[in-house]
């Protein structure tokens, strides 16, 4: 059978698929929540009408986004039963405890409260509907914490024992699961990048209507805000980064060879800015490289000792048995490199932003601009940018809005690709995996329809965004401006239908 029509490489492009459409999702909804439940504190601290309606705004949008990514997260699971049941029937002792807590806890948890704030505007005080939103916020890092410990312990199993009577692995630390450092790293990496992934679609949207000069007063706000979260959140992924960096390094080390496209070891090990060569052969033909580096984001140590491709896989040769136990490599190393390309640039143009709507003390008194004012692009201390110019960065700062999801998208394909071929590293190979009586036409069949369906999910999506976006923030009606003061509402209320926000 041909290998690009086998079962197990089917599989894998169908879970690749809508694993990466879906973590679309995720770092929007972990990010817009905070960022939304921040604005409505705001409000609630100074009554100002610009943060109630930045409220709404950004509220809706994150609605839209969730109810999105709740179901295209579904199919996930039907896929363990679907294609993966000799993983399941593994594994599942194990994957499925973090996975329980994740549902009852966390899911539940948010969306109890999502529920409350979309329908508690009219009914609950505003310190009570405040907390309803840090509730949703909490529980959506709650869940990506109990997702990520899961797929920690595919990247480096621990707390568990082999039932070689049941073929199976059976779960002895939970606490160890959810513990260990790649869980803990890998969190603050991802979390850190979910933010600068909504700090990016903030920043966007918020130039957009400044372009327009429409709805000021709030996109300026959201605009400082945006700017603010995507340096502070570049700043630290960088940095969770290099932690997660250092703990791939020991427990993964061919990863990390694969990253850099580096075959055989050395001492210093160079980082690779560019590299072109011969997978079959095992070398490179055209490298482009920085002195050190490598050495030191494994080590801390520039002139430290890193093993290549063909030293790991030789080693594991001999340790797990004959076979090839290198991943794709062209994949782990672009893959590699557009993360971080497209992480910097997003960080970059946050600087340049910041800078260029600087606060008013930082500019002439000419300079200077209104709350309900487009803020002056300034380069330099006496000179705006010109209209133009002006225009080009209103453009940039729109689009630049996908280059943290183009990011974390490749982050993901890295993460994952370069495991291979595990599915549960030196456990559980991905060939062993996958479901023995599924035939290469039923994993076809099902591959097409969810690309199909997902396809149509994301023209809805755009096609909402798009239309609530271009709407703006709402208009606010009396009710919105002066909330009840008890739970169920003021009797003045008492003969008025619930006003519902959304």
């Amino acid at each position: 059978m041909d290998l690009a029509l086998a079962p197990e490489t089917l599989a894998r492009w169908q879970f690749g698929i809508t694993t990466v459409y879906h973590f679309l999702f995720v770092p929007l909804t972990i990010s817009l929540a905070a960022l939304t439940a921040g604005l409505q504190t705001a409000w609630v601290r100074t009554s100002k009408e610009k943060y109630l309606k930045a409220t709404k705004f950004w509220g809706k949008l994150f609605l839209i986004n969730i109810a999105m990514g709740v179901v295209t997260g579904i199919v996930q699971e039907f896929q363990f039963g679907m294609n993966w049941s000799d993983y399941s029937r593994f594994v599942g002792d194990i994957f499925g405890a973090p996975l329980a807590f994740e549902a009852l806890i966390a899911f539940f948890f948010e969306s109890t409260f999502i529920g409350l704030w979309i329908f508690g505007w009219d009914k609950l005080p505003k310190k009570i509907h405040l907390a309803c939103i840090w509730m949703v916020s909490i529980g959506t890092v709650l869940s990506a914490y109990f997702i990520l410990a899961a797929n920690s312990w595919m990247q480096h199993p621990v707390g568990y024992r082999i039932n070689k009577e049941r073929g199976r692995a059976e779960l002895t630390d939970f606490w160890r699961v959810l513990s260990q450092d790649t869980a803990v790293t890998q969190f603050f990496h991802t979390i850190t990048a979910a933010f600068l992934v909504g700090g990016a679609f903030m920043v966007g949207i918020a130039a957009y209507h400044l372009a327009r000069r429409k709805h000021v007063p709030v996109m300026r706000t959201s605009l400082r805000l945006g700017l603010v979260t995507v340096i502070a959140a570049g700043l630290l992924t960088a940095v969770s980064g290099d932690f997660l960096g250092k703990v791939m390094f020991k427990q993964q080390p061919m990863k990390m060879a694969a990253a850099e496209a580096l075959w055989d070891g050395e001492a210093p090990a160079p980082f690779s800015l560019f590299a072109y060569g011969d997978v079959d052969k095992g070398h490179n033909e055209v490298a482009l490289e920085i002195p050190g580096i490598l050495s030191f984001l494994a080590n801390g140590d520039f002139d430290s000792y890193v093993p290549g491709i063909n030293d790991i896989n030789k080693m594991e040769q001999e340790k797990y048995g004959p076979g090839d136990y290198r991943p794709n490599i062209p994949v782990a190393y672009w893959g590699f490199r557009w993360m971080i390309g497209f992480g910097m640039a997003s960080f970059a143009l946050g600087v340049l932003g910041l800078w260029l709507t600087r606060r008013k003390f930082l500019l002439p008194a000419a300079l200077r601009t209104g709350e309900d004012e487009v803020p002056n692009l300034v380069l330099f201390r006496r000179k705006a940018l010109s209209p133009r110019f002006g225009r080009w960065y209103w453009i940039t700062a729109l689009w630049t809005m996908t280059f943290p999801l183009i990011a974390t998208s490749w982050g993901w394909i890295f993460t994952e690709m370069g495991r291979q071929p595990w599915v549960v590293y030196g456990v559980l190979r991905t060939k062993d995996a996958v479901s023995p009586g599924v035939s290469q036409g039923e994993v076809l069949t099902s591959m097409i329809v969810f690309t199909l369906l997902y396809a149509v999910l994301a023209v809805i999506e755009v096609k909402l965004l798009v239309k609530y976006v271009k709407l703006g923030p709402p208009e606010l009606t009396e009710a919105d401006l002066n909330p009840p003061t008890k739970i169920g509402g003021d009797d003045r209320d008492a003969d008025r239908p619930m006003a519902f926000s959304y």
